[in-house]
């Protein structure tokens, strides 16, 4: 483990609501896990996060900045790096 700084797994554990209705981690453990398993990635920009996504195959070539934002598989973390999920 380790590959996500514990900001980024607090934050997820936190905010987990916005991707999932129901709970996924109670623990940081847990919720560092989670991230571990869905292959969570850290960008540090959203034209890092469009590329991503278009490298996953979806076609986001017409969305904006804010579009991708709110994308309920992208966390704007609070550092200004973004947490994504495989779609």
């Amino acid at each position: 483990m380790g590959e996500y700084s514990e900001a980024v797994v607090q934050y997820f554990l936190e905010n987990q609501g916005q991707l999932y209705d129901e709970p996924v981690a109670e623990t940081y453990e847990e919720a560092e896990i989670f991230l571990e398993e869905n292959f969570a990635v850290v960008l540090n920009s959203i034209k890092e996060c469009k590329e991503y996504l278009e490298d996953m195959g979806l076609d986001v070539v017409g969305l904006s900045d804010d579009e991708l934002k709110d994308m309920d598989e992208v966390f704007t973390l609070p550092n200004g790096q973004f947490l994504l999920f495989d779609c």
